[in-house]
Protein backbone atom coordinates (compact mmCIF):
# COMPACT_ATOMS: atom_id res chain seq x y z
CA UNK A 1 0.00 0.00 0.00
CA UNK A 2 0.92 3.64 -0.68
CA UNK A 3 1.21 5.03 1.97
CA UNK A 4 1.03 9.53 2.43
CA UNK A 5 1.22 10.48 5.85
CA UNK A 6 -0.67 13.16 7.10
CA UNK A 7 0.54 14.03 10.51
CA UNK A 8 -1.79 14.81 13.60
CA UNK A 9 -1.50 16.86 16.20
CA UNK A 10 -3.99 18.59 18.99
CA UNK A 11 -2.88 20.99 20.99
CA UNK A 12 -4.08 23.13 24.43
CA UNK A 13 -2.40 25.88 25.41
CA UNK A 14 1.01 24.63 24.71
CA UNK A 15 2.86 26.81 21.85
CA UNK A 16 6.01 26.28 23.28
CA UNK A 17 5.39 22.34 22.34
CA UNK A 18 4.69 23.05 19.28
CA UNK A 19 7.60 24.98 18.36
CA UNK A 20 9.94 22.08 19.69
CA UNK A 21 7.33 19.38 17.92
CA UNK A 22 7.71 21.00 14.80
CA UNK A 23 11.60 21.83 15.03
CA UNK A 24 11.80 18.12 15.67
CA UNK A 25 9.70 17.34 12.50
CA UNK A 26 12.16 19.64 10.48
CA UNK A 27 15.54 17.73 10.90
CA UNK A 28 13.39 14.45 10.14
CA UNK A 29 15.86 12.60 8.02
CA UNK A 30 12.56 11.20 5.70
CA UNK A 31 12.59 12.27 2.01
CA UNK A 32 9.19 12.04 0.82
CA UNK A 33 6.51 13.93 1.52
CA UNK A 34 3.94 14.87 4.32
CA UNK A 35 1.85 16.65 5.63
CA UNK A 36 1.16 18.14 9.39
CA UNK A 37 -2.21 19.08 10.77
CA UNK A 38 -2.31 21.25 13.97
CA UNK A 39 -5.63 21.59 15.78
CA UNK A 40 -5.82 23.94 18.12
CA UNK A 41 -8.71 22.70 20.66
CA UNK A 42 -9.91 26.15 21.52
CA UNK A 43 -7.05 27.72 23.35
CA UNK A 44 -6.02 30.70 25.42
CA UNK A 45 -2.92 30.76 24.38
CA UNK A 46 -2.64 30.18 20.51
CA UNK A 47 0.19 28.62 18.50
CA UNK A 48 -0.95 29.99 15.11
CA UNK A 49 2.14 32.39 14.82
CA UNK A 50 3.99 29.32 15.79
CA UNK A 51 3.09 27.22 13.00
CA UNK A 52 3.60 30.25 10.94
CA UNK A 53 7.39 30.52 11.35
CA UNK A 54 7.45 26.79 9.86
CA UNK A 55 5.04 27.59 6.73
CA UNK A 56 8.25 27.39 4.82
CA UNK A 57 9.96 24.52 6.08
CA UNK A 58 6.94 22.32 6.14
CA UNK A 59 3.80 21.43 4.20
CA UNK A 60 1.38 22.53 7.54
CA UNK A 61 -1.89 23.71 8.17
CA UNK A 62 -3.74 24.80 11.29
CA UNK A 63 -7.19 24.69 12.36
CA UNK A 64 -8.70 26.24 15.36
CA UNK A 65 -12.09 24.91 16.65
CA UNK A 66 -13.77 25.25 19.89
CA UNK A 67 -12.73 23.15 23.45
CA UNK A 68 -14.25 19.51 22.92
CA UNK A 69 -11.19 17.40 23.63
CA UNK A 70 -7.87 15.77 22.20
CA UNK A 71 -10.02 12.76 20.82
CA UNK A 72 -12.57 14.98 18.70
CA UNK A 73 -9.49 17.08 17.47
CA UNK A 74 -8.08 14.05 16.71
CA UNK A 75 -10.62 13.47 14.86
CA UNK A 76 -11.21 16.89 12.97
CA UNK A 77 -7.77 16.74 12.19
CA UNK A 78 -7.99 13.67 10.48
CA UNK A 79 -10.88 14.42 8.52
CA UNK A 80 -9.32 17.61 7.41
CA UNK A 81 -6.01 15.56 6.77
CA UNK A 82 -5.09 14.76 2.71
CA UNK A 83 -2.90 11.51 3.34
CA UNK A 84 -4.24 8.08 3.90
CA UNK A 85 -2.27 7.16 6.96
CA UNK A 86 -2.70 9.27 9.89
CA UNK A 87 0.52 9.42 12.54
CA UNK A 88 -1.18 11.20 16.00
CA UNK A 89 1.24 12.54 18.03
CA UNK A 90 0.72 14.84 21.29
CA UNK A 91 2.11 18.17 21.53
CA UNK A 92 4.65 17.40 24.21
CA UNK A 93 6.56 14.92 22.08
CA UNK A 94 10.05 15.08 20.59
CA UNK A 95 10.71 12.76 17.30
CA UNK A 96 14.07 11.59 17.07
CA UNK A 97 15.45 11.88 13.02
CA UNK A 98 15.01 8.47 11.74
CA UNK A 99 11.21 8.50 13.08
CA UNK A 100 8.91 9.04 9.96
CA UNK A 101 12.11 6.73 8.10
CA UNK A 102 11.58 3.68 10.75
CA UNK A 103 7.83 4.40 9.96
CA UNK A 104 7.75 3.07 6.56
CA UNK A 105 10.74 0.98 7.27
CA UNK A 106 7.76 -1.10 9.10
CA UNK A 107 4.82 -0.42 7.09
CA UNK A 108 6.80 -2.01 4.72
CA UNK A 109 7.86 -4.76 5.98
CA UNK A 110 4.71 -5.69 7.45
CA UNK A 111 1.89 -3.43 6.72
CA UNK A 112 -0.95 -3.31 9.64
CA UNK A 113 -3.74 -0.33 9.99
CA UNK A 114 -2.83 0.63 13.04
CA UNK A 115 0.18 0.95 15.23
CA UNK A 116 2.04 2.29 18.34
CA UNK A 117 5.14 3.19 19.56
CA UNK A 118 6.75 3.45 22.75
CA UNK A 119 7.92 6.96 24.48
CA UNK A 120 11.41 7.53 26.27
CA UNK A 121 12.96 9.94 27.80
CA UNK A 122 15.11 12.39 26.14
CA UNK A 123 18.73 13.36 28.16
CA UNK A 124 17.76 17.15 28.84
CA UNK A 125 14.63 15.89 30.57
CA UNK A 126 14.32 16.85 34.38
CA UNK A 127 14.38 14.48 36.59
CA UNK A 128 10.76 14.72 37.68
CA UNK A 129 10.30 13.98 33.93
CA UNK A 130 12.78 11.51 33.56
CA UNK A 131 11.23 9.35 36.87
CA UNK A 132 7.90 9.71 36.21
CA UNK A 133 8.82 8.50 32.31
CA UNK A 134 10.51 5.24 33.95
CA UNK A 135 7.14 4.43 35.91
CA UNK A 136 5.51 4.67 32.82
CA UNK A 137 7.46 2.98 30.56
CA UNK A 138 8.90 -0.11 32.92
CA UNK A 139 8.42 -3.74 32.99
CA UNK A 140 8.44 -3.72 37.13
CA UNK A 141 5.37 -0.96 37.25
CA UNK A 142 2.34 -0.86 34.64
CA UNK A 143 4.17 -0.04 32.02
CA UNK A 144 5.56 -2.81 30.06
CA UNK A 145 3.51 -2.50 27.11
CA UNK A 146 4.27 1.09 26.75
CA UNK A 147 7.70 0.84 27.46
CA UNK A 148 8.43 -1.49 24.05
CA UNK A 149 7.68 -4.77 25.96
CA UNK A 150 7.64 -7.33 22.49
CA UNK A 151 5.88 -10.05 24.17
CA UNK A 152 2.56 -8.46 24.53
CA UNK A 153 0.01 -10.46 22.02
CA UNK A 154 -2.25 -7.65 21.08
CA UNK A 155 -0.29 -4.02 21.46
CA UNK A 156 -2.96 -1.27 22.55
CA UNK A 157 -1.55 1.75 20.44
CA UNK A 158 -1.47 5.12 23.08
CA UNK A 159 -2.35 8.51 21.14
CA UNK A 160 0.54 10.49 22.22
CA UNK A 161 2.25 8.25 19.36
CA UNK A 162 0.47 6.31 17.01
CA UNK A 163 -0.65 5.94 13.45
CA UNK A 164 -4.04 4.88 11.51
CA UNK A 165 -4.65 4.33 8.11
CA UNK A 166 -7.58 6.42 6.81
CA UNK A 167 -9.56 2.88 6.10
CA UNK A 168 -9.29 1.80 9.52
CA UNK A 169 -10.30 5.48 10.98
CA UNK A 170 -12.91 5.63 8.57
CA UNK A 171 -14.62 1.70 9.40
CA UNK A 172 -13.77 2.15 13.59
CA UNK A 173 -15.20 5.76 13.78
CA UNK A 174 -12.79 7.71 15.13
CA UNK A 175 -11.85 8.39 18.89
CA UNK A 176 -14.91 8.75 21.31
CA UNK A 177 -15.56 11.26 23.73
CA UNK A 178 -14.29 9.68 26.88
CA UNK A 179 -10.66 11.44 28.39
CA UNK A 180 -8.52 9.55 29.06
CA UNK A 181 -9.01 6.00 27.72
CA UNK A 182 -9.91 7.54 24.09
CA UNK A 183 -7.05 5.89 22.89
CA UNK A 184 -8.12 1.79 24.23
CA UNK A 185 -11.55 2.27 23.28
CA UNK A 186 -10.29 3.42 19.54
CA UNK A 187 -7.78 0.42 19.79
CA UNK A 188 -10.70 -2.37 20.57
CA UNK A 189 -13.01 -0.96 18.39
CA UNK A 190 -10.43 -1.25 15.38
CA UNK A 191 -10.02 -4.57 16.49
CA UNK A 192 -13.91 -5.57 16.09
CA UNK A 193 -13.79 -4.06 12.64
CA UNK A 194 -11.59 -6.71 11.39
CA UNK A 195 -8.01 -5.10 12.04
CA UNK A 196 -4.82 -5.50 13.64
CA UNK A 197 -2.29 -3.68 15.77
CA UNK A 198 1.14 -3.81 16.01
CA UNK A 199 4.09 -2.74 18.11
CA UNK A 200 6.76 -0.59 15.92
CA UNK A 201 9.22 -1.16 18.91
CA UNK A 202 11.91 1.36 17.28
CA UNK A 203 9.33 3.97 16.50
CA UNK A 204 9.71 5.79 19.67
CA UNK A 205 9.16 9.45 20.71
CA UNK A 206 10.55 11.20 23.78
CA UNK A 207 7.50 12.52 25.61
CA UNK A 208 8.19 15.37 27.98
CA UNK A 209 4.53 15.27 30.32
CA UNK A 210 4.81 18.34 31.60
CA UNK A 211 3.35 17.45 35.17
CA UNK A 212 4.08 18.03 38.49
CA UNK A 213 3.45 14.80 41.37
CA UNK A 214 -0.22 16.19 41.71
CA UNK A 215 -0.63 16.92 38.41
CA UNK A 216 0.92 13.22 37.86
CA UNK A 217 -1.80 11.61 40.69
CA UNK A 218 -4.77 13.13 38.69
CA UNK A 219 -3.71 11.77 35.57
CA UNK A 220 -2.98 8.26 36.63
CA UNK A 221 -6.35 8.37 38.87
CA UNK A 222 -8.19 9.47 36.02
CA UNK A 223 -6.56 6.09 33.97
CA UNK A 224 -7.98 3.97 37.09
CA UNK A 225 -11.19 5.15 37.10
CA UNK A 226 -11.36 4.84 32.92
CA UNK A 227 -10.32 0.93 32.32
CA UNK A 228 -13.17 -0.28 34.15
CA UNK A 229 -15.72 1.78 31.89
CA UNK A 230 -13.95 0.44 29.32
CA UNK A 231 -14.42 -2.94 30.34
CA UNK A 232 -18.27 -2.64 30.36
CA UNK A 233 -18.00 -0.98 26.79
CA UNK A 234 -16.23 -3.84 25.31
CA UNK A 235 -16.74 -7.08 26.92
CA UNK A 236 -13.72 -9.55 27.10
CA UNK A 237 -11.50 -7.08 27.20
CA UNK A 238 -11.06 -7.26 30.87
CA UNK A 239 -7.30 -8.15 32.41
CA UNK A 240 -6.50 -9.65 35.67
CA UNK A 241 -3.21 -7.45 35.67
CA UNK A 242 -5.77 -4.64 35.73
CA UNK A 243 -6.27 -5.03 39.30
CA UNK A 244 -2.65 -5.14 40.17
CA UNK A 245 -2.07 -1.50 41.62
CA UNK A 246 -4.96 -1.93 43.61
CA UNK A 247 -4.08 -5.02 45.11
CA UNK A 248 -0.41 -4.02 45.55
CA UNK A 249 -1.55 -0.51 47.51
CA UNK A 250 -3.96 -3.59 49.99
CA UNK A 251 -0.97 -5.83 49.93
CA UNK A 252 1.40 -2.80 51.11
CA UNK A 253 -1.46 -1.63 53.78
CA UNK A 254 -1.47 -5.45 55.06
CA UNK A 255 2.28 -5.74 54.84
CA UNK A 256 2.72 -2.23 57.39
CA UNK A 257 -0.29 -3.59 59.83
CA UNK A 258 1.66 -7.47 59.66
CA UNK A 259 4.64 -5.70 60.50
CA UNK A 260 3.67 -4.09 63.74
CA UNK A 261 2.42 -6.75 64.70
CA UNK A 262 5.38 -8.94 64.17
CA UNK A 263 4.97 -10.35 61.12
CA UNK A 264 7.98 -8.95 59.06
CA UNK A 265 7.78 -11.41 55.47
CA UNK A 266 5.26 -9.67 53.65
CA UNK A 267 7.25 -5.94 54.27
CA UNK A 268 10.35 -7.54 53.46
CA UNK A 269 9.24 -8.31 50.11
CA UNK A 270 7.73 -5.54 49.68
CA UNK A 271 11.65 -3.73 50.09
CA UNK A 272 13.09 -6.35 47.71
CA UNK A 273 10.54 -5.35 44.67
CA UNK A 274 11.04 -1.14 45.54
CA UNK A 275 15.02 -2.58 45.42
CA UNK A 276 15.04 -4.09 42.08
CA UNK A 277 13.00 -1.50 40.67
CA UNK A 278 15.59 1.40 42.41
CA UNK A 279 18.72 -0.71 40.34
CA UNK A 280 16.59 -0.71 37.27
CA UNK A 281 15.95 3.19 37.14
CA UNK A 282 19.72 3.37 38.45
CA UNK A 283 20.76 1.44 35.62
CA UNK A 284 18.51 2.65 32.66
CA UNK A 285 18.84 6.81 33.86
CA UNK A 286 22.72 6.31 35.51
CA UNK A 287 20.46 8.72 38.63
CA UNK A 288 20.36 7.96 41.92
CA UNK A 289 18.37 10.83 42.45
CA UNK A 290 15.89 9.62 39.43
CA UNK A 291 16.14 6.08 40.66
CA UNK A 292 14.59 7.39 44.33
CA UNK A 293 12.28 9.82 42.70
CA UNK A 294 11.13 6.33 40.36
CA UNK A 295 10.36 4.48 43.80
CA UNK A 296 7.68 7.78 45.14
CA UNK A 297 6.45 7.96 40.98
CA UNK A 298 5.87 3.94 41.14
CA UNK A 299 4.00 4.76 44.49
CA UNK A 300 2.27 7.69 43.27
CA UNK A 301 0.89 5.59 39.91
CA UNK A 302 -0.25 2.86 42.16
CA UNK A 303 -2.36 4.47 44.68
CA UNK A 304 -3.75 6.86 42.07
CA UNK A 305 -4.79 4.68 39.76
CA UNK A 306 -5.41 1.59 42.29
CA UNK A 307 -7.75 3.85 44.13
CA UNK A 308 -9.44 5.19 40.95
CA UNK A 309 -9.95 1.43 39.52
CA UNK A 310 -11.19 0.43 42.66
CA UNK A 311 -13.74 3.26 43.12
CA UNK A 312 -15.14 2.98 39.22
CA UNK A 313 -14.97 -0.99 39.26
CA UNK A 314 -17.61 -0.36 42.22
CA UNK A 315 -20.04 2.43 41.06
CA UNK A 316 -19.38 1.26 37.16
CA UNK A 317 -20.83 -2.42 38.07
CA UNK A 318 -23.41 -2.06 41.46
CA UNK A 319 -24.63 1.17 39.90
CA UNK A 320 -27.82 1.90 37.80
CA UNK A 321 -26.53 5.38 36.19
CA UNK A 322 -24.38 5.26 33.15
CA UNK A 323 -20.33 6.40 33.14
CA UNK A 324 -21.44 9.54 31.79
CA UNK A 325 -23.04 10.54 35.06
CA UNK A 326 -21.07 8.68 37.26
CA UNK A 327 -17.98 10.36 36.04
CA UNK A 328 -18.78 13.63 33.85
CA UNK A 329 -15.18 14.93 33.97
CA UNK A 330 -14.29 11.83 32.23
CA UNK A 331 -15.90 12.91 29.40
CA UNK A 332 -15.54 15.82 26.91
CA UNK A 333 -19.19 17.03 25.12
CA UNK A 334 -19.60 17.76 21.22
CA UNK A 335 -20.65 21.90 20.88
Amino acid sequence: MNTNFSIIVPVYNRPEEIQELLESLVEQDFKEGYEVVIVEDGSAKSSKKVVENFQDRLQISYYFKENTGPGDSRNYGMQSAKGNYYIILDSDCILPAQYLSEVKRELQTDFVHCFGGPDAAHESFTTVQKAINYVMTSFYTTGGIRGGDTSIGKFQPRSFNMGISKEAFNKAGGFGQIHPGEDPDLTFRIWKAGYTTRLFPKVFVYHKRRIDWNKFYIQVNKFGMVRPILNKWHKGTAKLTYWFPTLFILGLLGSVLMAIGGIILPIVMVGVYFSVLFLDALIKNKSVKVALLAIFAALTQFTGYGIGFLKSTILVNFSNKEPEILFPKLFFKKK
